[in-house]
């Protein structure tokens, strides 16, 4: 899978001592979200059938906010197409250094490179919460996956988190029944 949130909890989990299946599991779930990406992108985009299993790679966070961020369809594509390029490439080329020079950088939790993953995550997600129900299951996520991960085993805890957006659209719905019984 071409999604560094994805790697990143595989290999946190594994590193940690999660179990693979949970691991999996957790890296899995997360890349699903990209296929949500994607059916939006499909309507923005608009690519011929041909082209749509090879963009379908390059469907992530960053690609999707790029692209929706467009004033066009055209400038969605090419924002689409750059960011899945540049993205593609150094992405590989530097794991690709990673794995042959990792020792060198040395203890990567004194260089803070361990919360670069997530602070670009939120950077990427947090304009696109416009919402009082979107900002309420990215709250929710965050408080149950931080508040979960020194009880649960490496892995469950974003398990556990994506349970945040069935716990709010039921509350709402709720909520709204609530209003019309008035």
């Amino acid at each position: 899978m071409f999604t560094g949130a994805s790697q990143f909890a595989l290999v946190g989990a594994l590193a940690a001592g999660g179990n693979p299946f949970t691991a999996a599991a957790g890296a899995l779930f997360l890349g699903v979200r990209n296929a949500f990406y994607g059916l939006r992108l499909s309507q923005l985009l608009a690519l011929p059938r041909a082209v749509r299993p090879f963009a379908a790679q390059w469907v992530i966070d960053e690609t999707a906010a790029v692209a929706l961020a467009q004033p066009t369809r055209r400038s969605a594509r090419i924002g689409f197409v750059v960011t899945g390029l540049s993205l593609y490439v150094l992405w590989n080329l530097t794991t690709l250094l990673g794995a042959l020079g990792a020792e060198a950088i040395g203890d990567t939790a004194a260089w803070g490179l361990d919360a670069a993953g997530p602070a670009v995550f939120l950077a990427l997600l947090a304009p696109m919460l416009r919402s009082g129900t979107e900002r309420a299951v990215a709250g929710l996520a965050v408080i149950l996956g931080l508040g979960l991960l020194p009880i649960l085993p490496a892995g469950l805890p974003v398990l556990v988190a994506a349970l945040a957006a069935p716990v709010v659209l039921w509350a709402r719905g709720r909520r709204e029944r609530e209003g019309r019984d008035r």
